[in-house]
Protein backbone atom coordinates (compact mmCIF):
# COMPACT_ATOMS: atom_id res chain seq x y z
CA UNK A 1 0.00 0.00 0.00
CA UNK A 2 0.93 3.38 -0.79
CA UNK A 3 1.90 6.00 1.83
CA UNK A 4 -1.15 8.17 0.39
CA UNK A 5 -3.18 4.89 1.01
CA UNK A 6 -2.12 4.52 4.35
CA UNK A 7 -2.72 7.88 4.80
CA UNK A 8 -6.25 7.49 3.78
CA UNK A 9 -6.99 4.36 5.56
CA UNK A 10 -5.63 5.64 9.23
CA UNK A 11 -8.10 8.99 8.30
CA UNK A 12 -11.22 6.80 7.63
CA UNK A 13 -10.60 4.54 10.09
CA UNK A 14 -10.57 7.53 12.34
CA UNK A 15 -13.86 9.37 10.64
CA UNK A 16 -15.85 6.71 10.45
CA UNK A 17 -15.17 6.25 14.63
CA UNK A 18 -16.31 9.39 15.40
CA UNK A 19 -19.90 10.16 14.67
CA UNK A 20 -20.89 7.72 18.06
CA UNK A 21 -19.69 10.70 20.32
CA UNK A 22 -21.16 13.08 18.00
CA UNK A 23 -24.43 11.73 17.80
CA UNK A 24 -24.33 10.85 21.81
CA UNK A 25 -23.71 14.54 22.17
CA UNK A 26 -26.23 15.95 19.76
CA UNK A 27 -28.94 14.31 20.61
CA UNK A 28 -28.93 15.76 23.88
CA UNK A 29 -30.13 19.41 22.35
CA UNK A 30 -31.72 17.78 19.52
CA UNK A 31 -34.67 14.87 18.43
CA UNK A 32 -33.48 12.37 16.32
CA UNK A 33 -35.62 14.08 13.59
CA UNK A 34 -34.31 17.30 13.41
CA UNK A 35 -30.31 16.23 14.13
CA UNK A 36 -31.08 13.69 10.68
CA UNK A 37 -32.51 16.39 8.84
CA UNK A 38 -29.22 18.70 10.05
CA UNK A 39 -26.64 15.96 9.25
CA UNK A 40 -27.94 14.99 5.80
CA UNK A 41 -28.84 18.67 4.63
CA UNK A 42 -25.32 19.51 5.54
CA UNK A 43 -23.96 16.57 3.61
CA UNK A 44 -25.91 17.09 0.12
CA UNK A 45 -25.36 21.08 0.29
CA UNK A 46 -21.58 19.64 -0.02
CA UNK A 47 -21.93 16.55 -2.01
CA UNK A 48 -24.40 17.50 -4.80
CA UNK A 49 -22.81 20.42 -6.10
CA UNK A 50 -19.41 18.52 -6.58
CA UNK A 51 -21.75 15.74 -8.04
CA UNK A 52 -23.37 17.80 -10.60
CA UNK A 53 -20.22 19.72 -11.47
CA UNK A 54 -18.73 15.84 -12.48
CA UNK A 55 -22.20 14.97 -13.95
CA UNK A 56 -22.10 12.16 -11.52
CA UNK A 57 -25.95 13.05 -10.19
CA UNK A 58 -27.97 12.67 -14.01
CA UNK A 59 -27.40 9.44 -14.46
CA UNK A 60 -28.31 8.33 -10.64
CA UNK A 61 -31.68 9.68 -11.12
CA UNK A 62 -33.15 7.15 -13.71
CA UNK A 63 -32.78 4.91 -11.13
CA UNK A 64 -34.56 6.76 -8.42
CA UNK A 65 -36.96 3.69 -7.04
CA UNK A 66 -33.49 1.81 -6.08
CA UNK A 67 -32.04 5.34 -4.74
CA UNK A 68 -35.22 5.77 -2.79
CA UNK A 69 -34.71 2.30 -1.30
CA UNK A 70 -30.97 2.53 -0.67
CA UNK A 71 -31.69 5.74 1.28
CA UNK A 72 -34.65 4.01 3.43
CA UNK A 73 -33.18 1.13 4.25
CA UNK A 74 -29.36 2.15 4.43
CA UNK A 75 -29.79 5.85 5.67
CA UNK A 76 -32.54 7.34 6.76
CA UNK A 77 -34.17 4.33 8.83
CA UNK A 78 -30.73 3.26 10.62
CA UNK A 79 -29.70 7.01 11.21
CA UNK A 80 -33.09 7.36 13.04
CA UNK A 81 -33.07 4.88 15.27
CA UNK A 82 -29.30 5.15 16.21
CA UNK A 83 -29.97 8.63 16.88
CA UNK A 84 -32.49 7.69 19.56
CA UNK A 85 -31.04 4.40 20.87
CA UNK A 86 -27.64 6.78 21.83
CA UNK A 87 -30.34 9.01 23.82
CA UNK A 88 -30.56 5.84 26.25
CA UNK A 89 -27.16 3.89 25.62
CA UNK A 90 -23.32 5.15 25.63
CA UNK A 91 -21.34 5.80 22.23
CA UNK A 92 -19.51 2.94 22.77
CA UNK A 93 -21.75 0.31 23.21
CA UNK A 94 -23.74 1.77 20.03
CA UNK A 95 -20.55 1.40 18.28
CA UNK A 96 -19.79 -1.98 19.14
CA UNK A 97 -23.12 -3.17 18.32
CA UNK A 98 -22.76 -1.96 15.09
CA UNK A 99 -19.77 -4.00 15.14
CA UNK A 100 -21.93 -6.98 14.13
CA UNK A 101 -22.99 -5.68 10.90
CA UNK A 102 -20.38 -8.08 9.00
CA UNK A 103 -21.74 -11.41 10.97
CA UNK A 104 -25.67 -9.87 9.72
CA UNK A 105 -24.48 -9.46 6.26
CA UNK A 106 -22.92 -12.91 6.29
CA UNK A 107 -26.22 -14.77 7.72
CA UNK A 108 -28.41 -12.89 5.50
CA UNK A 109 -26.28 -14.18 2.54
CA UNK A 110 -26.53 -17.61 4.00
CA UNK A 111 -30.18 -17.35 4.21
CA UNK A 112 -31.02 -15.87 0.82
CA UNK A 113 -32.07 -17.85 -1.95
CA UNK A 114 -29.05 -17.28 -3.79
CA UNK A 115 -27.35 -17.91 -0.69
CA UNK A 116 -23.44 -19.16 -0.07
CA UNK A 117 -22.33 -22.72 1.19
CA UNK A 118 -20.54 -21.84 4.45
CA UNK A 119 -17.38 -24.01 5.40
CA UNK A 120 -16.29 -25.08 8.83
CA UNK A 121 -14.39 -21.65 9.34
CA UNK A 122 -17.47 -19.24 8.44
CA UNK A 123 -19.70 -21.67 10.34
CA UNK A 124 -17.05 -20.97 13.61
CA UNK A 125 -17.20 -17.24 12.95
CA UNK A 126 -20.65 -17.14 13.58
CA UNK A 127 -20.85 -18.55 16.24
CA UNK A 128 -18.19 -16.96 17.87
CA UNK A 129 -19.43 -13.92 16.41
CA UNK A 130 -22.91 -14.94 18.17
CA UNK A 131 -21.29 -15.66 21.94
CA UNK A 132 -19.62 -12.39 21.49
CA UNK A 133 -22.95 -9.91 21.17
CA UNK A 134 -24.12 -12.49 24.10
CA UNK A 135 -21.89 -11.49 26.11
CA UNK A 136 -21.76 -7.95 25.15
CA UNK A 137 -25.26 -7.75 25.92
CA UNK A 138 -25.51 -10.31 28.92
CA UNK A 139 -22.30 -9.08 31.04
CA UNK A 140 -23.74 -5.63 30.90
CA UNK A 141 -27.99 -6.47 31.08
CA UNK A 142 -28.21 -4.14 34.28
CA UNK A 143 -27.01 -1.15 31.96
CA UNK A 144 -29.30 -1.87 28.74
CA UNK A 145 -32.82 -0.55 27.73
CA UNK A 146 -34.68 -3.31 25.64
CA UNK A 147 -36.03 -0.44 23.17
CA UNK A 148 -32.75 0.92 22.69
CA UNK A 149 -31.40 -2.61 21.91
CA UNK A 150 -34.27 -3.53 19.22
CA UNK A 151 -33.44 -0.07 17.73
CA UNK A 152 -29.80 -0.98 17.24
CA UNK A 153 -30.54 -4.75 16.14
CA UNK A 154 -32.59 -3.04 13.29
CA UNK A 155 -29.85 -0.89 12.60
CA UNK A 156 -27.09 -3.40 11.93
CA UNK A 157 -29.65 -5.48 10.11
CA UNK A 158 -30.67 -2.16 7.66
CA UNK A 159 -26.81 -1.47 7.34
CA UNK A 160 -26.10 -4.98 5.90
CA UNK A 161 -29.09 -5.05 3.50
CA UNK A 162 -27.77 -1.42 2.14
CA UNK A 163 -24.91 -3.45 0.26
CA UNK A 164 -27.13 -5.66 -0.95
CA UNK A 165 -29.21 -3.08 -2.64
CA UNK A 166 -25.87 -1.25 -3.53
CA UNK A 167 -24.90 -4.60 -5.71
CA UNK A 168 -28.21 -5.24 -7.08
CA UNK A 169 -29.89 -1.91 -8.26
CA UNK A 170 -27.12 0.32 -8.55
CA UNK A 171 -24.19 -1.24 -9.85
CA UNK A 172 -21.44 0.81 -11.68
CA UNK A 173 -23.76 4.24 -10.94
CA UNK A 174 -21.11 6.69 -9.66
CA UNK A 175 -20.82 7.04 -5.95
CA UNK A 176 -20.69 10.70 -5.47
CA UNK A 177 -24.24 10.85 -7.33
CA UNK A 178 -25.67 8.44 -5.39
CA UNK A 179 -24.39 9.32 -2.14
CA UNK A 180 -25.54 13.35 -2.68
CA UNK A 181 -29.06 11.76 -4.28
CA UNK A 182 -29.41 9.34 -0.76
CA UNK A 183 -28.47 12.52 1.43
CA UNK A 184 -30.87 15.21 -0.46
CA UNK A 185 -33.68 12.09 -0.34
CA UNK A 186 -33.10 11.91 3.21
CA UNK A 187 -32.64 15.44 3.93
CA UNK A 188 -36.30 16.38 2.05
CA UNK A 189 -37.85 13.33 4.12
CA UNK A 190 -37.25 14.71 7.63
CA UNK A 191 -37.84 18.32 7.35
CA UNK A 192 -41.71 17.54 8.81
CA UNK A 193 -39.81 15.60 11.63
CA UNK A 194 -37.28 18.45 12.28
CA UNK A 195 -40.17 20.85 12.00
CA UNK A 196 -42.58 19.34 14.38
CA UNK A 197 -39.58 19.63 16.87
CA UNK A 198 -36.87 22.11 16.20
CA UNK A 199 -33.83 22.67 17.90
CA UNK A 200 -34.95 25.73 20.30
CA UNK A 201 -31.75 26.36 22.56
CA UNK A 202 -29.18 24.02 20.85
CA UNK A 203 -25.78 24.99 22.67
CA UNK A 204 -22.64 25.60 20.64
CA UNK A 205 -21.73 21.80 21.59
CA UNK A 206 -24.58 20.73 19.72
CA UNK A 207 -24.39 22.54 16.75
CA UNK A 208 -20.70 21.65 16.37
CA UNK A 209 -21.55 18.11 16.85
CA UNK A 210 -24.19 18.54 13.76
CA UNK A 211 -20.99 20.11 12.15
CA UNK A 212 -18.78 17.58 12.27
CA UNK A 213 -21.52 14.99 11.30
CA UNK A 214 -22.41 16.55 8.23
CA UNK A 215 -19.88 17.80 7.09
CA UNK A 216 -16.78 15.50 8.60
CA UNK A 217 -18.24 11.95 9.04
CA UNK A 218 -20.60 12.43 5.67
CA UNK A 219 -19.47 14.59 3.16
CA UNK A 220 -15.47 14.36 3.99
CA UNK A 221 -15.37 10.47 4.42
CA UNK A 222 -17.54 9.78 1.15
CA UNK A 223 -15.50 11.41 -0.70
CA UNK A 224 -12.06 10.59 0.61
CA UNK A 225 -13.35 7.12 0.85
CA UNK A 226 -14.29 7.08 -2.80
CA UNK A 227 -10.46 7.72 -3.13
CA UNK A 228 -9.39 5.29 -0.90
CA UNK A 229 -11.21 2.70 -3.34
CA UNK A 230 -9.74 3.61 -6.24
CA UNK A 231 -6.45 3.25 -4.37
CA UNK A 232 -6.39 0.13 -2.26
CA UNK A 233 -9.75 -1.43 -3.97
CA UNK A 234 -12.63 -2.33 -2.03
CA UNK A 235 -11.96 -5.23 -0.77
CA UNK A 236 -9.00 -3.93 1.38
CA UNK A 237 -11.35 -1.29 2.90
CA UNK A 238 -13.21 -3.68 4.27
CA UNK A 239 -10.98 -4.05 6.97
CA UNK A 240 -11.84 -0.37 8.25
CA UNK A 241 -15.24 -1.86 9.75
CA UNK A 242 -13.39 -3.76 12.04
CA UNK A 243 -11.53 -0.53 13.15
CA UNK A 244 -14.30 2.09 13.70
CA UNK A 245 -15.76 0.34 17.00
CA UNK A 246 -12.62 0.40 19.10
CA UNK A 247 -12.18 3.92 17.51
CA UNK A 248 -15.65 4.45 18.94
CA UNK A 249 -15.05 3.30 22.83
CA UNK A 250 -11.79 5.46 22.61
CA UNK A 251 -13.17 8.41 22.18
CA UNK A 252 -16.40 7.32 24.28
CA UNK A 253 -14.15 6.73 27.55
CA UNK A 254 -11.78 9.60 27.20
CA UNK A 255 -14.05 12.41 25.93
CA UNK A 256 -17.17 11.34 27.09
CA UNK A 257 -15.91 9.52 30.45
CA UNK A 258 -18.00 6.46 29.52
CA UNK A 259 -17.54 3.21 31.42
CA UNK A 260 -15.48 0.84 30.06
CA UNK A 261 -17.56 -2.58 30.97
CA UNK A 262 -16.79 -6.42 31.31
CA UNK A 263 -19.40 -6.92 28.72
CA UNK A 264 -17.08 -4.49 25.68
CA UNK A 265 -13.89 -6.05 27.27
CA UNK A 266 -15.19 -9.88 26.35
CA UNK A 267 -17.87 -9.30 23.50
CA UNK A 268 -15.68 -6.88 21.52
CA UNK A 269 -12.71 -9.29 20.87
CA UNK A 270 -15.10 -12.09 20.17
CA UNK A 271 -17.32 -10.26 17.93
CA UNK A 272 -14.47 -9.10 15.99
CA UNK A 273 -12.69 -12.18 15.13
CA UNK A 274 -16.38 -13.70 14.32
CA UNK A 275 -17.12 -10.59 12.04
CA UNK A 276 -13.35 -11.57 10.36
CA UNK A 277 -13.88 -15.43 9.85
CA UNK A 278 -17.91 -15.34 8.95
CA UNK A 279 -17.04 -12.36 6.55
CA UNK A 280 -14.58 -14.26 4.51
CA UNK A 281 -17.65 -16.40 2.38
CA UNK A 282 -19.09 -13.17 1.78
CA UNK A 283 -18.24 -11.16 -1.86
CA UNK A 284 -20.52 -8.94 -2.90
CA UNK A 285 -19.52 -6.84 -6.07
CA UNK A 286 -20.76 -3.15 -5.23
CA UNK A 287 -20.68 0.24 -7.87
CA UNK A 288 -17.36 0.81 -8.63
CA UNK A 289 -16.75 3.35 -6.01
CA UNK A 290 -19.11 2.66 -3.37
CA UNK A 291 -18.14 1.32 -0.46
CA UNK A 292 -18.52 -1.50 0.83
CA UNK A 293 -20.44 -3.63 4.07
CA UNK A 294 -21.67 -1.60 6.81
CA UNK A 295 -19.31 1.79 6.38
CA UNK A 296 -21.77 2.64 3.19
CA UNK A 297 -23.66 4.54 6.03
CA UNK A 298 -22.87 6.27 8.90
CA UNK A 299 -21.94 4.36 8.46
CA UNK A 300 -20.43 5.62 10.29
CA UNK A 301 -23.49 5.63 12.68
Amino acid sequence: MTRRGWLLFVAMCVIWGLPYLFIRVAVEHASPGALVFLRTAVAAVILVPIAVSRGQLRPVLRHWPAVVLFTGIEVLLPWLMLSDAERKLSSSLAGLLVAAVPLIGALLALLSVHGERFGPVQLVGLSVGLIGVISLVGLDLGQLHPLAMLEMLLVSIGYALGPLVLAKYLTGLPGLGVMGASMSLAAVLTLPLMLLQPPRSMPARGWLSVLVLGVICTALAFTLFFQLIAEIGPTRCTIITYVNPAVAVLLGVLVLGEQLTAGMLVGFPLILLGSVLAARARRVELPHDLPPGPTAAAVTG
